[in-house]
């Protein structure tokens, strides 16, 4: 992916006018992995990639969330459902943003953000999404604050509806709305 941006960022400035890309992904694909425990142990990714050989030219943002709903799959190549994401955990960043009081906000590192500079846990809900074992499955630690140049957190998230839902995705549980169906 990180050379494939290389190559789009050429044909780009080729054509005359500095490149400008947009890159929408998961938080542990673009989040700087040097700033995580999963580059302490010599992963990278495509964020770190892009700092390192963009550096001053590139912003990473990340998003985070305490709770709501979600759009994913129980294991590889099974179908997506609806999953309620379970309350952050204590201590972890989505619990300790959760505790703003704010529904969504975002922050731009600073020194009186500086909490977020040590390792805390952050969870990661990608494609897969396993409550069950959420802990073990979900969270890893990171220094949020050099992992990303911005953080968006929505403390109650909706899932994404697929446009052709299948039997898992819409009976999975009982809407929040359930009896009232308001």
């Amino acid at each position: 992916m990180a050379d494939t941006l290389a190559a789009l960022t050429r044909f780009l400035d080729a054509a005359g006018e500095p490149a400008r890309i947009v890159v929408w992904a998961h938080n542990s694909h673009l989040g700087d992995a040097r700033a995580t425990e999963l580059g302490a142990r010599g992963e990278i990714n495509v964020g770190q990639l892009v700092r390192e050989r963009y550096p001053n030219q590139s912003i990473s943002i990340g998003f985070t969330t305490f709770a709501g709903t979600v759009t994913a799959a129980s294991d590889w190549d099974t179908p997506a459902e609806r999953k309620r994401v379970r309350p952050g955990l204590a201590g972890g960043v989505e619990e300790i943003l959760h505790r703003t009081g704010l529904d969504k906000f975002m922050l731009h590192w600073n020194p009186e953000l500086s909490a977020f500079q040590a390792p805390l846990l952050e969870r990661a809900i990608g494609v897969i999404y396993r409550p069950e074992t959420e802990r073990r499955s979900h969270y890893f630690h990171a220094r949020v604050a050099d992992q990303f140049d911005v953080l968006i957190h929505i403390d109650q998230t909706t899932a994404v509806e697929p446009l052709e839902r299948t039997a898992p995705w819409t009976t999975t549980e009982a809407p929040e709305t359930y009896p009232s169906a308001l």
